[in-house]
């Protein structure tokens, strides 16, 4: 296979929703970063859109009507069209057959054990009896998803290594069975604390429209000060100014350290050098957390300026983003297609576009007949 060569990722997020700082601290920054890296050949962001479908099929609209709003947040962050194929998973037909084939090398017994699965069954409240299908096997057609864009590389949380793990099974078990034909991936995971989950503004692990704890990528100032004055947890045991105060655990520093630089204290609080003399001088007392919000409502408009106005300026022009999912949605069809194919003929049930297996069919009724 000439695209083993290749270094390509694949990543993408389900769009039932706007996107949050969360999205952005643990997936969006990093890919700008790759992006613009150059060590690797191909990008593509998945929109995915059929999965999204597996836990609200009775209410799709609520995933058509935010497939344009997941793009423009794309485009805001610094995700380039020119360098990054932004695709819709619903628009790949390729997706959904190899999902089909790939199902058939993978046991009940092996998704049910899938930690990852087993996790968002809980969170979202399925009883055994009221368990989509389709949500069971996830797993499969994030490994569809993989194996179609012949991705070398899927940058995930710790959280989705299992799913992986399981897309390496899949692709294993296939190779095995009917030769290598399918590139093995590996994950990426977070280098670093400050590319992991971001929690919601309540402190609760994760942002959750739902739980009304996120700070969206397009919130305007005043709604980002009411979250961070109004909902933002600090240390409850922290109740005078002059009161020793903690960091660890206190979601205003959680957010700092996952924010600000030394360049922001030179602007905003020039009191402080960088973010340890500040956590020295909170833990000791005498630092109020009044003052520890208004730094961290500047900080995050440092961030979310520039996002918001590129936002503002993509919104004004909604068929040139249309125009861009297509272009991207063709693209990926072209390479979805190749690896249909691909896979189809080490299966040997290209039937029309390998003439040979009709000689397979005449030796097979010779030997019947004799």
């Amino acid at each position: 296979m000439d695209n083993t060569q290749k270094q390509i990722i694949l990543t993408g997020d389900r769009p039932t929703g706007r996107l949050h700082l969360g999205h952005y601290v643990g997936s969006l920054r990093r890919r700008v970063e790759l992006q613009n890296s150059g060590k690797f050949d191909e990008i593509n962001i998945l929109i995915a859109d059929d999965q999204a479908l597996t836990d609200n099929a009775d209410n799709p609209g609520k995933i058509r009507d935010n497939i344009i709003n997941v793009v423009l947040d794309y485009l805001s962050v610094g995700i380039d069209p020119n360098k990054t194929t932004i695709c819709v998973q619903s628009a790949l037909p390729a997706l959904h057959a190899l999902t089909f084939y790939y199902m058939n090398l993978v046991s009940t017994a092996r998704l049910s054990r899938n930690p990852t699965v087993k996790a968002e069954i809980q969170m979202r409240g399925f009883a055994d009896e009221g368990l989509p299908a389709g949500f069971f096997a996830y797993p499969v057609s994030q490994a569809a998803d993989i194996t179609a864009f012949d991705a070398t590389v899927v940058p995930v949380g710790e959280d989705q290594l299992p799913m992986i793990e399981q897309t390496r099974e899949i692709v294993e078990k296939f190779n095995r069975t009917y030769g290598e034909t399918l590139v093995l991936p590996k994950a990426m995971i977070p280098e670093n604390l400050m590319q992991r989950r971001l929690p919601g503004v309540d402190g609760k692990a994760k942002m959750s429209k739902s739980l009304g704890n996120c700070i969206y990528l397009s919130d305007d100032s005043k709604t980002v000060k009411k979250q961070v004055n109004g909902k933002m947890f600090t240390d409850p045991t922290h109740l005078r100014i002059e009161d020793p105060g903690h960091t660890e655990g206190n979601v205003v520093f959680t957010y700092l350290d996952a924010f600000c630089t030394d360049d922001d204290f030179k602007r905003f609080l020039p009191d402080y050098a960088n973010l340890d003399e500040m956590k020295d001088h909170y833990r000791r007392g005498g630092l109020g957390d009044g003052t520890c919000k208004k730094f961290l409502i500047n900080v995050l408009e440092e961030t979310l300026g520039p996002i918001r106005a590129e936002r503002s300026k993509w919104a004004a022009d909604i068929d040139a983003v249309y125009d861009i999912l297509l272009t991207g949605t063709k693209k990926a069809q072209e390479k979805t297609n190749a690896t249909l194919a691909r896979v189809q003929s080490a299966m040997r049930i290209d039937y029309f576009k390998d003439r040979s297996i009709i000689g397979d069919w005449e030796r097979l009724l010779r030997n019947a007949e004799a």
